[in-house]
């Protein structure tokens, strides 16, 4: 039924479609979601690995800037390495371990993350660090006392409630040396800013350990000066520069020289102010780190690794995993959208069908046919079905009435005379005996019909089948209605092929029950007979086709319209419905020869026109003849 279909229509296509199209959707959209997460992961780990390896070499920096040596410096690895869940080693530079935060001693590294150096640094972490190149953290021997810090506290005190009470906001900020200095929003605050009944220059005063500090590092400057074969000039040419971070000595070009001119200090063979001070700059920074060298930790080489584990340490972030969710409930929203809109679209029609199929059966309801798939097959196949119905039940009707109306005349016939008969009026005579027996005869002929129709429908009409000669049955027919014909004043005659011939394939063999073949050719000579005038013909013949047996009833009778040839084998169907009973038969000789030969496994047909005669014709299955047929003949 479906092969009429095209293929883009039909419901198993739409269906695979749909699965295809839903699928295609959930793998792009999942592999997209899986590149994105991915980058989005790794850009994320990596930046958080480069942010864990500059917080681990800041806070190892810090340690070596305030201590001595790395002694204790394994319960600072550990703690890093948990927080981070990284290795992390030091080792000097000829990687004699210092510390690592790996229980089993694996091989190190190839090479070393980086080289832990305060007094060499370039780390941005630490703010400071990369104008000088020492980390702000090592301060030696600038680090004040107890007693200098709580004065230099109570100092910046003042001077911040000074400040506040002249309209400048300032904080307190307490550098690593332990000295206090104060800031505004913008950082700093400079001297300028400092209103002058606040500046009383004891906050910037030199502490005794910083004079002290300050002057070691003045003499280690001094030497520099003179391997460099500068003149060294008078006291007062370094001084401290405070800020958040430590005390930044500076060279002061301009300071008062042996004589007092601002270049005193000279170069041997050039004196330009810039090469001086450039040299003076570069001495500075390496008496600085001669004075704090012996306060900080040896340089040591930091290796960094995955820890203990194989794998790096991962963790999807809140914004990968929200878009996780957010991609998957839109994934999920676009296949239900999609899978209700096309399950909407297939199951209206089911729908429809469902609705029409629980309406009464009075109502005969139609299905409107919106497609051309399977599902609009079936809605035709439903209104044909309502169609036969309204038909069958139409047919039930009428034949509920014609069985009434064929019952009740011969019963009301019979019961009158009996009446009658029973009230004397009338003597039962040989005659109304026969009356009465013939009335009896049309009510069994009209009984045993509706029998045999009954178990046809039913499927339990009893055939006896055997292999049957088609010309012997015709003659067997002909010689039974001869009589009747020629009374009627017509010829019947039968025109069989191979009636004469050997055997062989010109004798048409059926396998069929003869009586009941004769029974149902019995029929349609007897209504070929009332449809034929006087004068008229009725031909019986039988010829083979291939595999079947075509039997005909041919008579040139009054005929049958082209508008009562579809109801020809209806019960109590009758060409003219003024006929009576006697004259027209019970109307179910048709019907019972329609299925006497469909229960043969054959069809019947009728051909017709008015004024010209009918054709009926059997088709049934042929069969071969039996083996001892030569005997039979």
């Amino acid at each position: 039924m479906s092969s009429g279909i095209p293929l883009r229509k039909r419901l198993l296509v739409r269906l695979m479609i749909t699965s295809v199209l839903i699928a295609l959707c959930s793998v792009a959209a999942t592999a997209w979601l899986a590149v994105q997460t991915t980058t989005r992961a790794i850009q994320e780990e990596q930046g958080q690995v480069l942010a864990d390896d500059t917080d681990i070499l800041r806070q190892l920096s810090g340690y070596a800037a305030t201590h001595p040596s790395w002694a204790g410096v394994q319960d600072t690895v550990r703690r890093l390495s948990a927080a981070t869940g990284r290795r992390i080693a030091l080792t000097t530079a000829d990687r004699t371990p210092i510390a690592d935060s790996a229980k089993s001693r694996t091989a190190l590294p190839p090479g070393a993350a980086a080289t832990v150096d305060p007094l060499h640094t370039d780390t941005y972490a630490e703010p400071g660090a990369q104008l000088s190149g020492v980390d702000p953290r090592a301060v030696g021997p600038y680090r004040l006392t107890p007693l200098e810090r709580a004065r230099l506290g109570k100092l910046a005190t003042l001077r911040q409630k000074c400040a506040a009470r002249n309209g400048v906001d300032t904080t307190i900020t307490w550098t690593p040396s332990g000295r206090p200095v104060l800031s505004d929003e913008n950082g700093i605050l400079p001297n300028s800013t400092v209103p002058d009944v606040c500046a009383d220059g004891q906050l910037n005063t030199l502490t005794h350990t910083e004079e002290t500090a300050l002057a070691r590092l003045t003499s280690l400057v001094e030497a520099c000066l003179r391997r460099e074969n500068v003149a060294v000039p008078a006291k007062g040419f370094l001084s401290l520069e405070f800020s958040s971070q430590a005390p930044q000595p500076q060279f002061a070009l301009g300071g008062k020289g042996l004589d007092g001119h601002p270049t005193a200090l000279a170069a041997k063979g050039d004196g330009h102010p810039t090469a001086l001070a450039a040299k003076g700059n570069e001495c500075v920074a390496e008496a600085r780190r001669e004075q704090l060298d012996p306060d900080v930790a040896p340089v040591a080489e930091l290796f960094l690794g995955t820890g203990d584990s194989a794998l790096p340490h991962f963790d999807m972030s809140n914004a990968n995993k929200a878009k996780i969710v957010g991609v998957t409930g839109l994934v999920l929203a676009l296949t239900v959208a999609v899978t209700a809109l096309v399950a909407t679209r297939l199951v209206r029609p089911l729908r429809a069908l469902t609705q029409a199929a629980q309406q009464p059966l009075e109502q005969h309801a139609r299905v409107p046919v919106t497609t051309r798939d399977e599902t609009g097959i079936l809605a035709l196949a439903f209104n044909e079905l309502t169609e036969r119905r309204e038909r069958m039940e139409a047919q039930r009707k009428a034949m509920v009435s014609d069985i009434a109306h064929e019952l009740r005349t011969p019963l009301t016939n019979i019961r009158g005379w009996l009446e009658v008969t029973r009230d004397g009026i009338v003597d039962p005579d040989p005659e109304l005996l026969a009356s009465l027996h013939e009335e009896a005869v049309l009510l069994q002929r009209v009984i045993d019909d509706l029998q045999d129709l009954a178990a046809a429908d039913a499927g339990t009409l009893a055939l006896h089948r055997e292999a049957v000669r088609a010309d012997e049955l015709l003659e067997q027919v002909v010689a039974a209605h001869r009589v009747g014909a020629e009374a009627a004043g017509i010829g019947l005659r039968t025109g069989t092929d191979g009636t004469s011939a050997p055997t062989g394939s010109g004798t048409a063999w059926i396998d069929a029950d003869p009586v009941r073949m004769r029974q149902a050719l019995g029929n349609l000579v007897s209504n070929a007979i009332r449809h034929t005038p006087d004068g008229g013909t009725i031909t019986l013949s039988a010829r083979k086709e291939e595999d079947q047996v075509v039997l005909e009833v041919a008579d040139t009778g009054s005929g049958i319209s082209a508008e009562d040839l579809p109801s020809v084998f209806d019960r109590f169907w009758r060409a003219e419905k003024s006929r009576s009973r006697r004259t027209g038969g019970s109307g179910l000789g048709l019907s019972i020869v329609r299925q006497l030969v469909a229960a043969h496994g054959g069809t019947v047909a009728v051909a017709s026109e008015l004024g010209a005669g009918s054709l009926f014709t059997l088709r049934l299955p042929a069969t071969d003849p039996p083996v001892d047929a030569d005997e039979l003949r």
